[in-house]
């Protein structure tokens, strides 16, 4: 388990590290044809992809929901990590106690 335990984090990291970019140049260049048009969106589309064989990975050895909640867990960890660290956003004390409650959720359902 502690196998597809990491492939499955690293599946979010990737798709996490793509969310940010989204995050970065959408909001730069906003939602417009001419935005999907260059260098960064190709980038942000091929690292997708890659998650995705991770993902599909995971699909084959742990059940849907376990699946799907675990990289829920994981995505609330990673994005706002990276939210922290790079983009400077900070939430509220009570959406850390959400997110501390991710943490635990996805421990729970990896270790059970």
């Amino acid at each position: 388990m502690i196998k597809v335990l990491s492939i499955l984090i690293g599946t979010q990291l990737v798709y996490s590290v793509s969310d940010f970019m989204g995050r970065m140049y959408m909001s730069k260049h906003g939602f417009h044809w001419s935005t999907f048009l260059t260098g960064w969106f190709l980038v942000y589309f091929i690292i997708r992809q890659i998650a995705m064989f991770g993902q599909l990975y995971v699909f084959a050895y742990v059940p849907l929901g376990k699946t799907m909640a675990m990289l829920a867990a994981a995505s609330i960890i990673l994005s706002n990590a990276l939210g922290v660290l790079f983009l400077k956003e900070l939430l509220s004390p009570a959406a850390y106690a959400g997110v501390t409650l991710a943490v635990i959720a996805m421990l729970i359902m990896a270790f059970r």
